[in-house]
């Protein structure tokens, strides 16, 4: 658009309109827009114990969704530095799970690498993140809840509310100590209104009440990158999963 102006010596003048700043992208609608069956988007996460200055790293996730029309159909993750046991590799596909190495690497059947289940994140769940942005209705709560700020959104919201929107938080923690721990989130959006990183923390206590964790907290940083990528989760083959473990 132009202004039209006259000069001292009487000719026009076009003159544009000063610039106007592009409104603040919507991150539902942006995820919605990016939830095409076969895509998806890969993510990496690190989890730290924080005790005054004193960091302590417990875990590092590496992972993809894939997406369905409505979210995430499946996933595939492995999780390192599970208190000295080897890598964890979970695939879950809608509600069930595909458990293989760390807890479950020495009670498995002769000839067996995977324990089925039902939708269950694994023991890396447990230290992981507790906030997942793929999901549409974790998303709304959070955008809800939240003030934007610029590219950011920050807010706080407990265990309680998080369980009701989130069948990823659901399945990560199934048992938990405190449902009114209060997580606080900050999420780094695109200029496409997409999340692009995701940070979180609480009191290490809500999920863990056990002394050594008095005065922790829990804090995970994940970054999302490869938006709409094609994406294929497949189950692994029938022969090589047990749907037993040993005590």
């Amino acid at each position: 658009m132009i202004i039209i102006t006259l000069s001292a010596g009487g000719a026009l003048l076009l003159a544009p309109l000063p610039a106007q700043a592009a409104a603040p992208k919507d991150p539902v609608r942006a995820l919605k827009a990016k939830l095409v069956a076969g895509h998806g988007v890969r993510f990496t996460e690190t989890t730290t114990l924080v005790d005054g200055s004193d960091k302590q790293v417990l875990q590092r996730r590496t992972g993809t969704f894939q997406f369905s029309r409505k979210g995430v159909a499946a996933s595939d993750i492995t999780a390192k530095g599970l208190q000295g046991m080897g890598p964890e590799r979970v695939i879950t596909i809608g509600k069930t799970s595909y458990l293989s190495g760390g807890l479950w690497a020495d009670k498995l059947p002769s000839g067996k690498r995977w324990y089925r289940v039902g939708g269950l994140h694994g023991s890396g769940g447990y230290n992981g993140q507790v906030i997942n942005p793929v999901e549409p209705g974790t998303l709304a709560a959070l955008v809800k809840k939240g003030k934007r700020a610029g590219n950011a959104l920050t807010g706080t919201i407990t265990f309680k509310e998080l369980d009701k929107v989130s069948p990823w938080f659901a399945a990560s923690i199934p048992l938990r100590y405190h449902d009114d721990t209060k997580v606080s989130y900050r999420l780094t959006l695109s200029g496409a209104g997409l999340v692009t990183r995701v940070t979180s923390s609480y009191a290490a206590t809500g999920v863990f009440d056990i002394s050594a964790f008095d005065g922790k907290t829990m804090t995970i940083d994940t970054r999302f990158t490869s938006w709409g990528r094609r994406v294929s989760v497949k189950a692994p083959a029938p022969a090589t999963v047990s749907t037993e473990v040993d005590e």
